[in-house]
């Protein structure tokens, strides 16, 4: 069964997350943003925080703007798509699978890209996406290949 996929996203500046996410309406969702690291990109240099402390959880139109009218450099990246405001906390597949979380994304050393989806469609826009943008070594991730103990980048 699929869980989700698994690629690798340039490791410089870019819109790269609002990329990946493409193939889905980010403004369907409120997102929980968790133990990252990334900044903004701002006259060629590393400015401020991309997602500034207190701003954990957001409304998908304000994360949608972010993440596509900005420039910025990813180290680590936790989010995770909530369909209402019942957010709760997940660390491993079986409490995403009972959580009310549709999808998380997680990028670890500024490129190596994970997203868990419940919905077996949007896994499927999400891998031909990340191939259109030739992303490398794009592949689901299967109840078989799933290495992750945990949902988290730290």
């Amino acid at each position: 069964m699929k869980r989700g996929i698994s690629f690798e996203i340039p490791n410089k500046c870019g819109t790269f997350l609002g990329d990946v996410l493409q193939p889905i309406d980010i403004t369907d969702f409120i997102w929980r943003v968790s133990n990252e690291e990334s900044y903004l990109e701002v006259n060629d240099k590393l400015d401020e925080e991309l997602f500034p402390e207190e701003k954990k959880v957001m409304p998908g139109t304000e994360l949608k703007n972010l993440l596509e009218n900005n420039f910025y450099y990813i180290i680590f990246a936790d989010l995770k798509a909530y369909p209402k405001e019942n957010i709760s906390e997940i660390a491993t597949y079986k409490e995403f699978i009972e959580s009310d979380c549709e999808l998380v994304l997680l990028v670890v050393d500024s490129c190596y890209t994970t997203i868990y989806c419940k919905d077996k469609e949007k896994i499927e826009l999400l891998y031909r996406n990340a191939q259109a943008y030739e992303f490398k070594d794009v592949q689901y991730v299967t109840e078989k290949n799933d290495t992750r103990t945990r949902l988290t980048v730290w």
